[in-house]
């Protein structure tokens, strides 16, 4: 007899490069503004700012290389070109200084977002949640384990660079993201966290594929439909 009064759905997972294992994803936590650069973009100073986090539901994460609807409630769906971090351990109160041991390795991601529905909601001072969560908007590339040295990350749009950066361009480096997290809650195996976006963030459009590089990782690409 089942424990439950119907059958549960399939955990989330993410691919991992060189297994046929997947990742097991227990949730996904985002960075706000952690680019200096896509913080005064959108006129806020990045100097005086400590990180600040969103969610997105685990099941929305999607494979790099799939076709997707482009998501109702929206004319205006932006990219987000972000590095992802897998974590295989966790806990709270973390130090930055132990923060690497906590890393299963790393990916190229999108953190899709209706940008007209965000800004209605900041306007109206709402959450926004749902210009972030929603179905299919955690664009993810294959996790390659490991440690990743600084390299340079690119959003493309039809192969024409949008945005482009440094990863070492961060406000708040990976080891700094994970212990300011700990603080807020208790991490744990599977949990992923996108660490923020460039400048260059715009819109993609019906019938146009984003491509996510980052230098030693493999890419995270989608095509709208």
């Amino acid at each position: 007899m089942s424990d439950y009064l119907f059958t549960p759905p399939p955990c989330p997972s993410a691919p991992v490069q060189g297994h046929s294992a997947r990742f097991p994803v227990r949730r996904i936590f985002c960075v706000g503004r952690n680019y200096a650069e896509h913080a005064r973009e959108f006129g806020n100073d990045p100097d005086r700012e400590p990180p600040f986090f969103f969610t997105k539901p685990a099941d929305a994460l999607v494979d790099s290389g799939s076709v997707i609807a482009y998501p109702p409630a929206t004319q205006d769906l932006q990219h987000e070109a972000e590095l992802v971090v897998a974590l295989s351990g966790g806990g709270a109160d973390i130090a930055p200084e132990a923060a690497a041991g906590l890393i299963f390795g790393h990916a190229a991601g999108n953190d899709l977002t209706r940008r007209d529905l965000q800004a209605e909601a900041k306007a109206m001072r709402r959450p926004w949640d749902m210009s972030k969560g929603f179905d299919a908007s955690a664009v993810i590339g294959p996790i390659r384990p490991g440690p990743l040295a600084d390299g340079a990350i690119r959003g493309l749009v039809d192969g024409v660079v949008k945005q482009e950066a440094r990863l070492s361009d961060m406000i708040w480096p990976v080891a700094d993201v994970i212990a300011y997290l700990s603080r807020l809650v208790t991490l744990a195996p599977g949990d992923l966290i996108f660490t923020g976006t460039p400048a260059g963030v715009g819109p993609i459009t019906r019938g146009q594929t984003c491509r996510i590089e980052i230098d030693g990782l493999a890419p995270a690409t989608i095509t709208l439909r």
